[in-house]
């Protein structure tokens, strides 16, 4: 969040990239730099401007940022990313060394996507990732991809920097989320949940009973049941059984393996069984399953 107001300068110059007038005909749609390759030419220190057409995600892994956006000031520390609308007069100002990425997309590939990533550039945002390291790792990855493809083009070399760019941009509106359902439900609420998630995919085939994650998490069945129907809309058991049928859908689709051993696989002790789950959940017997992933 803003700590203070900042001035702007009278006039706001309108760049490309930051020190860029004009695009070059054959720009990308996506750009994505290190914030040490630009921001070192200047001293650390990247002057207010607006960029026509182009949205921007600072990512902050390493030192701090003092980053005037629409004239408030912005203080923080990495890791952190800060999204940026098109229209967003900004500036900053690195601390030496500062390690991250700046990622640049033009407006017409997120116009696409209906709305999905909107919330990230309604407001200008500081999404914190300091309390969600999974997340982290597999943004980092994700920009550590983007710098690689955009230094080596090849073969579908657009599509993949399109691609890489929307993961990036959904697995911030996933931080967001999580972080609203915290908020609403009870950061306390929510870290169990998720804690049982966690334990959902360890045993799910074990078949655990609703008691046993109960027993692991310290709390009663009953209260756990509640929690899965506040933040979920499903009970514990309809989670579990849920993550068991996804991987027996995957087991179908993609093991060239029979029903029974799929069954056995998954902790069915009776193959008969498991198809008569699998077709009360799914709609369908998983060999029909089968037959219609193939079409």
């Amino acid at each position: 969040m803003p700590t203070s107001p900042a001035p702007l300068p009278a006039e706001i110059p309108i760049f490309a990239l930051y020190g860029e007038s004009t695009r070059g005909t054959n720009a990308e749609g996506v750009h994505i730099e290190l914030i040490e390759t630009r921001s070192r030419q200047y001293d650390w220190h990247i002057g207010t401007h607006t960029h026509a057409g182009l949205f921007q995600v600072l990512f902050l892994f390493g030192g701090e940022v003092r980053a005037n956006i629409d004239g408030d000031l912005w203080q923080c520390e990495g890791p952190v990313a800060l999204t940026i609308h098109p229209s967003l007069p900004h500036g900053f100002d690195f601390s030496q060394e500062a390690q991250g990425y700046v990622l640049t997309i033009d407006q017409n590939l997120l116009f696409d996507e209906g709305g999905l990533f909107s919330s990230l550039f309604v407001d200008p945002l500081a999404i914190g990732l300091g309390g969600v390291p999974d997340m982290r790792a597999r943004i980092e990855a994700l920009l550590q991809n983007l710098i690689a493809e955009s230094s080596w083009p090849r073969q579908g070399h657009a599509l993949m920097l399109d691609w890489l760019a929307r993961s990036v941009l959904l697995m911030l509106v996933r931080v967001q989320a999580e972080r609203r359902i915290a908020d609403s439900s009870g950061r306390g609420d929510f870290e169990l949940f998720s804690r049982f998630r966690v334990e959902v995919e360890r045993h799910y085939k074990e078949q655990w009973q609703v008691g046993q994650y109960a027993d692991l998490l310290r709390i009663s069945p009953t209260r756990l049941n509640r929690l899965c129907l506040k933040l979920a809309g499903k009970s514990a058991f309809e989670l579990a059984q849920e993550r068991l049928m996804l991987e027996a859908c995957r087991k179908l689709t993609y093991v060239p393996a029979s029903v029974a051993s799929i069954a056995y696989e998954l902790g069915f002790q009776d193959p008969a069984y498991f198809s008569r789950l699998f077709k009360k959940l799914m709609k369908v017997s998983p060999k029909d399953f089968r037959l219609q992933a193939r079409d």
